[in-house]
């Protein structure tokens, strides 16, 4: 009896997951980052393990346990290469690979690899792409986050569990 139960309960939540979903693209779906932005006229504080510096191409990369942090984005990962300006020495862009962790004050999102574009404010994250919101969770194949606006879309077979009442 419970395990029918459970049965009808998990085909009700299909069904309401595919009713809901059916209005959303197949492979692309909006998200909304509760608005969240970052100052991106604050510092960015780089704390890894190393450093090496190339200063014929003007590139810096940190290895090891790496946070950057910007006004209330938190990004952790392996390895970041940091690309200054042509015109400036201000930062231009931040890449960084083995295993991102991006944090905010109500998300979290885990991808392989990041791309910090600093001047727009763009940050794409790709691979596995994991965001947790509360007791809600996507995945997909590609995240690209606009950090001034605070909102974002999901490419690549995107994969959620929409949580609904006290469950």
């Amino acid at each position: 009896m419970k395990e029918e139960t459970q049965m009808l309960r998990y085909i009700a939540f299909c069904a309401s997951f595919f009713i809901v979903t059916t209005g959303f693209a197949f492979a692309q779906t909006n998200v909304d980052l509760g608005g969240i932005t970052v100052d991106q006229t604050a510092a960015i504080e780089v704390t890894a393990d190393s450093l090496s510096v190339d200063q014929e191409t003007g590139q810096a990369v940190f290895e090891g346990n790496v946070l950057i942090i910007q006004g209330g984005l938190r990004l952790t990962a392996g390895r970041v290469e940091v690309i200054y300006g042509t015109v400036t020495s201000e930062i231009a862009r931040l890449i960084a690979s083995g295993g991102i962790t991006f944090v905010t004050s109500q998300e979290a999102a885990e991808a392989t690899q990041a791309n910090y574009d600093v001047a727009t404010g763009e940050l794409v994250l790709t691979g596995d792409v994991l965001l947790t919101q509360g007791a809600s969770a996507i995945s997909a194949g590609q995240m690209t986050i606009n950090v001034t606006d605070g909102t974002a879309t999901m490419d690549g077979r995107v994969r959620t569990v929409l949580q609904q009442g006290n469950n």
